[in-house]
């Protein structure tokens, strides 16, 4: 049962004949293998062209800053799962994968929604009413704002301030950065935290005003948590911890449901 239209049946993404294989229009070995970074072709693969030299600086520079945050619940799912199936990096990859939603990983989409969400608002009365506005609904619905604050960077984000730096030299901070720092600035005064962006908000930020798709920003972070899944999961056949993961987080939680009298948990 069709869902929608599926009248065009087409990809532009790639083909191969017998001798040629083509991705994104352009011949895979005459044009592109030891010819580009895989930075270069991450963002050929999304967008369909090659990147200017800043945005290939700014794509690396996020795929970077992101890439590695240690033991957080993506990798620990990773390690856990290799640790219960060896034989399937796959899969451990994918656990680790599947953990990128709205608190880790994924909040960078909802950030770069919640620019462009201003910016479209501003276009009647200017970026600040529309940013207040933004923020009082935010808190009516007691809604986290995506983008800031961190549980160990209360006070800056080393990562921050290098990626927009980065952006600023390269020429490509614009309205995005500039949606994303009047919300920091604003924050403390509409909803009472003074909270500072974090990494994902700025990742958003200098990604859009570079070109990069909206609809592909949640991809930075995921691509670039790859590499670091791939490098735990190497770390755990080697120096395996994932059951010593698994017995800490058993052994945090107490049983207090139901129990036959004289019943003493001990696992």
């Amino acid at each position: 049962m069709k869902i929608g239209s599926q009248a065009r049946r087409n990809s532009a993404v790639s083909a191969a004949s017998a001798d040629t294989i083509v991705v994104r229009g352009r011949d895979l070995c005459a044009e592109l293998i030891g010819r580009v970074s895989f930075t270069d072709h991450a963002w050929l693969l999304v967008t369909g062209a090659l990147p200017s030299a800043a945005q290939r600086r700014m794509l690396d520079a996020t795929l970077v800053a992101i890439a590695e945050h240690g033991l957080v619940p993506s990798v620990t799912a990773a390690r856990i799962t290799l640790a219960a199936a060896p034989d399937a990096m796959q899969g451990a990859v994918a656990a680790g994968i599947l953990g990128c939603g709205s608190v880790i990983l994924g909040s960078a989409e909802a950030a770069a929604r919640l620019f462009a969400d201003l910016l479209a608002r501003s276009a009647g009365g200017g970026p600040e009413p529309a940013a207040r506005a933004a923020l009082g609904e935010a808190r009516a619905a007691k809604r986290a704002v995506p983008g800031y604050g961190h549980p160990l960077h209360k006070q800056q984000d080393p990562r921050v301030a290098r990626l927009l730096a980065i952006a600023a030299e390269t020429g490509l901070q614009g309205r995005h950065v500039e949606a994303a720092r009047l919300v920091e600035k604003l924050l403390p005064e509409v909803t009472g935290k003074p909270l500072v962006m974090n990494v994902s908000g700025a990742i958003a930020a200098v990604m859009l005003d570079a070109g990069y798709p909206l609809t592909a920003i949640k991809g930075v972070p995921m691509l670039a948590r790859t590499a670091s899944l791939i490098a735990h999961l190497v770390e755990e056949q080697e120096r395996p911890i994932g059951f010593v993961l698994a017995d800490s987080g058993a052994s945090a939680i107490t049983y207090d449901g139901p129990a036959p009298p004289g019943f003493v948990p001990t696992a």
